[in-house]
């Protein structure tokens, strides 16, 4: 399928990933992208397992490293600010310190996977899809901007709200599967002189709290909310402007102490605030026609499996390699769906493992420090390092 004319929808981490692979393979890769440039913002993520071997066959495992958060360690305080743990074992965000797992923040990857890509990859940004129309040999597809060009493939790598999978396959409710919770990030100075650290605030009576993690080089921080609702997303975020959204985080911690209220000052003036559902997306297809789907799009494990980005990695790579050793896209999306299926089964799993026990430590909130809020152990790590990369 060399020189096959392919559009990828979203430039966060699964659309570059898949850029630059595609493009590695001889296929003419097009990355449309809504934001008017890279996003800024969002959390820390992780590379593990079969994406860091991804990352290192695209040349840029060392570069990621250079970028990592680096932290030494976690602690603990309540409302007033005591220590009630500490550790530099492990943290919340990246678990095991001593794993081979990079923890990197989501904008850094994303900046380091576009760079890898190079010149033959043309970026679209500030625009969007608005139609496609699949004919026997190409799609038909047309820009938010006006434009209309045609494609052979198009693929959808815009995240849990993929308006370009909605455009194929249906509304979102059809497939997002919510977990119950929100969270929400943004940048703050940082104003503690955090080190490389990162504290978890543990509000009494509530199994939720906050997080405040130093960030690049200690010359920034990152802050961190949760909320639980069973509120869908379409009705929590579909009817709320940015601005709404953080009105919502402000009334849910308006009882919050410790070092919250001045985070929630930052969070007004923040312009990288980021706030979404924990939830997954469960497809019976990757692909419909000429349009396949890759990453959270797909198959969304949410930031409770801590194993999104690896997963989308690892897919993007798949999808790619598969689209190079195939004679056609029929058979090249079948031969993706059949890899990985199980893996990214296994890795929602996580999700909900760790969702209910979350559940369980709500009975004892308040009570003692949860002094391992993860579910990241040897079961994790069996799950992770389940699948082998094959060579295309």
């Amino acid at each position: 399928m060399r020189n096959a004319r392919v559009l990828i929808s979203g430039a966060s981490i699964a659309g570059p990933a898949l850029a630059y692979w595609l493009d590695r393979y001889g296929f003419q890769v097009t990355v449309v992208e809504r934001a008017a440039r890279p996003r800024p913002g969002g959390q820390a993520i992780d590379v593990r397992g079969p994406a860091l071997e991804v990352c290192e066959r695209m040349g840029v495992l060392e570069e990621i490293r250079a970028h990592r958060t680096g932290l030494r360690g976690m602690s603990m305080v309540d409302d007033d600010g005591k220590e009630l743990f500490s550790t530099t074992e492990r943290t919340a965000s990246g678990g095991d310190l001593n794993s081979s797992d990079i923890e990197i923040l989501r904008d850094d990857l994303s900046s380091v996977l576009m760079a890898a890509g190079g010149d033959g990859i043309e970026y679209l940004f500030n625009d969007s899809i608005v139609s496609l129309v699949q004919g026997p040999d190409e799609v038909a597809v047309t820009f938010h901007r006006g434009g209309a060009r045609a494609f052979d493939i198009v693929v959808a790598a815009d995240g849990v709200h993929s308006s370009t999978r909605a455009l194929v396959f249906g509304p979102e409710e059809d497939f997002l599967r919510h977990l119950g919770g929100y969270l929400g990030v943004w940048t703050v100075p940082n104003y503690l002189g955090l080190d490389r650290w990162e504290v978890i605030y543990q509000m009494a009576g509530d199994v939720w709290g906050g997080m405040m993690m130093s960030v690049r080089d200690n010359t920034e921080a990152r802050v961190y909310i949760g909320i639980d609702s069973e509120e869908p997303p379409g009705t929590l975020l579909g009817s709320r402007s940015v601005s709404e959204q953080k009105q919502l985080v402000a009334e849910r911690y308006r009882h919050a102490r410790w070092e919250m209220p001045r985070l929630l000052e930052y969070m007004w003036g923040a312009p990288d605030f980021h706030f979404d559902a924990a939830a997954q997306i469960h497809m019976d297809s990757w692909s419909r026609g000429r349009v396949a789907l890759v990453g959270d799009a797909g198959y969304c494990g949410s930031p409770a499996s801590g194993q999104s980005t690896s997963v989308a990695v690892v897919g993007a790579y798949v999808l790619a390699g598969e689209l190079k050793a195939a004679g056609d896209h029929t058979a090249a999306f079948a031969a993706y769906e059949r890899e990985l299926r199980g893996y990214v089964a296994a890795n929602q799993q996580l999700a909900l493992d760790n969702m209910a026990r979350k559940g369980a430590r709500e009975s004892s909130a308040g009570q003692e420090p949860d002094t391992n809020p993860t579910n990241i152990d040897n079961s994790f790590y069996e799950v992770v390092n389940s699948y082998t990369l094959k060579d295309y």
